[in-house]
This record gives C-alpha cells, structure tokens and sequence, in this order.
C-alpha cells in the first residue's frame, strides 16, 4: 500500500460511486502482536504477526454489499469495487440500510483517550517477564508444576471514511501477563491462575505480584470437599463478577431486540436491579480499553447508564438497529471489515458499591464464594442461568474450606434483582465488576 489511508480510503469510495454506487463508506484496519509462552523456565513458543485488512461497504439504492481484502494492489482493489458494487445489486432490499445520519457524525478535532503508550517490548522483554511471573509462582509453597506463563503486546489501528466526507482514525494497545500453575500430586492436583491486562504498561501489575497471587490461589484450593444441595447467598468474587454483566449488554443489544429474542424485550424502562446500582458504558475513559472518539459509523460517542438507580435505560444501537426500531442511535456501532456494523458496549462498568468484600462474605452468612467457573450456560430468550464452579463454603461470615465440583443455577432477572455490590472495582477489560454478592441461589453439589 503506498498511499496513506485517508487517499486510499476516498479513492476507494469514489470508485465506487463512480461504478453504481449512491453511498459507501470504507475501513482500514492494521494490527499487531507479539507473544511468549514459557513453562518450567524455557521458552516454549514465540509468536509475532502483523496484518492489514480492508473492508468496503457499498450501497445501491437500498441494498448493500460488503467485500474485503488484504490484497492492496491496484488491480485487486479495482476488482474490490466491481465486484461490490455487482454484490449490491443483486442483494435483497433492507429499508434500514444506509449510512449514519450526516448531523450525528462526529467531528475532529477528537478527543485524545491515551489508548496506547508506544512502547513495544522486545522478545526479550516478553520472555523476561514470563519467566519471572512463573518463577514467583512457582516460588510459592505447594506448588509443584506449572501450565506455563505467558507475556504478550498488542497494538492496532483502524481508519473509516464516508461518502458523507467523514474521515477518522483510532487506535489502541495493551500489554498483558499471565501464568498458570498446579498444586498437590495425581488426583489430589489443583490448578489456578492470575493474570494483568493494562492500556499502558506502567499500569500493568509486575509480573512477581502476577505469580505470587497465582501461587497462593492455587494452594489455597487444596483438598476440596463436596457441598450439599442448597438454596444459599453466591458471592462472584471481583475476577469473575463481569460475568454477570455480559448477558446484560447481549441482551441490550439492538440486533436481539428487534428480531425479539431477548430476555429483555419488555423491561425498557423497568428496574432490574436495587436502587444502589449503576451500570455505566463509557466510551470516553482515557486509557479505557473499550474507549473510542467515534463508534463502527462514525457517530459521536458519549457515555450513559445503561442501568440507572436500578432501571433499564435504553439499548445497544447502531442506525439500521435504531431505524427498525423507531428510535436513534447512541453510538455503539462496531465495525469489523469483513461485514455490515454490529452493536455493542464500550467500557461497560457495575460501579462499586459501599461494602468490602469481606462485610459481603460477612452478610452472606452461610454460603458459597466463586472462585473459578466453567462454560456459564445462559438462555438468551428466558435469563436462565447455570455454571459448574469451584470455590470455598462461607461459614458463619467467613471462608471456611474449599469445594469443588458443584453447579450453581438462577434466573438473571432474580439474579440482578437481588444483587449487592462490592466496593472493589478493578478494571482489567472492556467490562468490569466488583466483588457481588447474589442473595439467592440453586447450589447443586451432593
């Protein structure tokens, strides 16, 4: 490619108008990562790989098509254009395609969210780094093997551009560690993990501290016992509470609620959850890892509460979504090169609540406190909910011992509805939860 992006995008887009098309809008993006993986104090896998795609998007009356391609030529790209604008008339009409409307796209200058901080370690660096996360785990007594540790960099940026004359560029990187390891001998073996993700690695947790709570959560897992069938108070500790938050944004989602298959099709409007909770999506946190200036069409970001005091706010939209639905967007298209624009959250937040989690664990009383969960089970179309997990019984307010193989089950609404938060919010990710505790639920254990 030797034009630089804005050129190749406008070209791109005046071919096609040139060759049938009304409208069209075009998306460069181009990556990079870089990964060690070592196990046992040897370097067992290296990786690097850098990629650029293109995707163009072309609308013929109200029909569209969408073509991509990592070929940047003149012919391929000549060959782009024709085959799409063909594609688009022959597709099937969509009275809800098309682009942003043009007063909602956003404008530059855009707002500097800090969304990388340059530096790109060496595979040295990577190799260093996981090998002192491992080495710390393993310097942990009772740990006795290691799934191996894992140290990585990635980094990209995208570049979008209308017939409408809309032009921007956004970026973004982050830098992560992690490490694996077990405890105990043959059957009697547990396996734990911790792992850092930060936009900017002065953010990131050492690798000694990765592996030091590493070590420790494995140990502690030691000689589990069974736990009866109850119905009993579920705390979700603060690494897995995000969990609780993923169904929430799918069943927002626009898509799901104009083919009504949600879970959440009527509760627009309704509380879900106590007055105490806020679940804020916030696209213009510097250093966010969700965060972006402009969403997949171009259109002004701005945050909002999802949840407010409780109640359900509005829905995850991109225009087509907004269009079917009667309503407008709100700037949560995403984009990818290979496809029309989807929706979705951007930094999705249960804001912290006023209790610590060990006063959760103190209300709970009698209960269970996750710690590791395996494959959730969830029903977009009722909220029920189930997950095998491991953990450790909660015996008159405090963590007794603990226990595996048990499955603990719910409904979200009932979930949600009766939901404390803690006040132990860390963002490690795109959605983020503190610790919380669950009021009520099914454990099935023996």
């Amino acid at each position: 490619m030797t034009a630089d992006p804005q050129t190749l995008l406008t070209a791109l887009i005046d071919k096609a108008k040139a060759a049938g098309a009304d409208a069209a809008d075009a998306l460069l993006y181009k990556s990079l990562s870089a990964s060690v993986s070592v196990r046992l104090g040897e370097t067992e896998e290296v990786e690097r790989s850098e990629n650029q795609d293109l995707g163009l998007r072309v609308f013929v009356g109200d029909q569209q098509a969408m073509v991509s391609s990592t070929n940047f030529s003149r012919d391929a790209l000549d060959t782009l254009v024709d085959r799409a604008v063909k594609m688009a008339k022959l597709a099937p009409s969509d009275p809800y395609a098309g682009l942003a409307p043009k007063d909602r796209l956003a404008k530059a200058p855009f707002a500097d969210l800090d969304l990388a901080d340059g530096h790109e370690p060496t595979t040295e660096e990577l190799t260093e780094r996981a090998l002192a996360c491992e080495a710390a785990a393993r310097a942990v007594e009772g740990v006795t093997n290691s799934s191996g540790a894992g140290a990585s960099v990635s980094g990209g940026e995208s570049f979008f551009a209308t017939s409408d004359g809309f032009y921007g560029r956004k970026y973004g990187g982050s830098h992560s560690v992690g490490v694996s390891v077990l405890a105990g001998e043959g059957t009697a073996m547990e396996r734990d993990y911790d792992s850092d993700s930060a936009v900017h690695i002065s953010d990131l947790r050492s690798s000694e501290d990765v592996g030091r709570v590493a070590g420790e959560r494995t140990v502690q897992r030691l000689n589990p016992r069974k736990m009866t069938s109850q119905q009993a108070p579920v705390i979700f500790e603060q690494r897995l509470a995000a969990t609780l938050l993923g169904p929430l944004a799918s069943a927002a989602n626009g898509s799901s609620i104009a083919r009504k298959t949600s879970f959440l099709l009527e509760k627009l409007g309704e509380r879900l959850f106590p007055a105490s909770i806020i679940v804020r999506d916030d696209p213009l946190r510097p250093r966010g890892f969700g965060s972006k200036p402009f969403d997949g069409e171009g259109v002004t970001c701005e945050a909002f509460d999802l949840i407010d005091q409780g109640v359900l706010t509005q829905w995850y939209l991109n225009s087509a979504q907004a269009k079917q639905l009667g309503l407008e967007t709100n700037g949560r298209a995403q984009r990818g090169t290979g496809g029309a624009p989807s929706s979705g959250p951007s930094n999705l937040d249960l804001l912290a609540g006023t209790k610590s989690p060990e006063e959760l664990i103190k209300d709970a009383g009698n209960g269970l406190l996750v710690s590791d969960m395996f494959g959730p089970q969830i029903n977009g179309n009722t909220g029920d909910f189930s997950v095998g997990c491991a953990g450790f019984a909660i015996e008159n307010g405090e963590v007794a011992y603990p226990v595996s193989e048990i499955t603990i089950a719910g409904n979200l609404l009932d979930m949600w509805a009766n939901l404390v938060a803690g006040s132990d919010l860390i963002r490690r990710g795109s959605v983020n939860a503190p610790t919380l505790l669950i009021e009520q639920m099914t454990i099935a254990g023996e």
